[in-house]
């Protein structure tokens, strides 16, 4: 069973002035046309590539002092904090 629910939509007074006059062309609806235009776009909405974080991590042994590479947040503490007075 196809129910249907009423709605309200804003578009372009020149789109609705366009929709209505291919409505009337092809003797059907604005509102068919609707959801005829809706039915084509929304699964290739849903078909969007997901979000991939490109790689950014750093080549082994290029970019990160000797003192950081074992990933010890004491050496990353004493780097960050070098040379200020305490």
């Amino acid at each position: 069973m196809v129910t249907h629910m009423k709605t309200t939509i804003d578009i372009a007074d020149s789109l609705l002035t366009e929709a209505k006059a291919t409505a009337a062309r092809e003797g059907t609806t604005v509102r068919s046309l609707v959801e005829e235009g809706l039915r084509r776009v929304l699964p290739a909405h849903g078909r969007k590539a997901r979000f991939r974080l490109r790689d950014a991590s750093f080549r082994k042994g290029k970019g990160l002092r000797p003192q950081v590479r074992e990933g010890s947040w004491a050496a990353v503490r004493e780097l960050i904090y070098e040379g200020r007075g305490e």
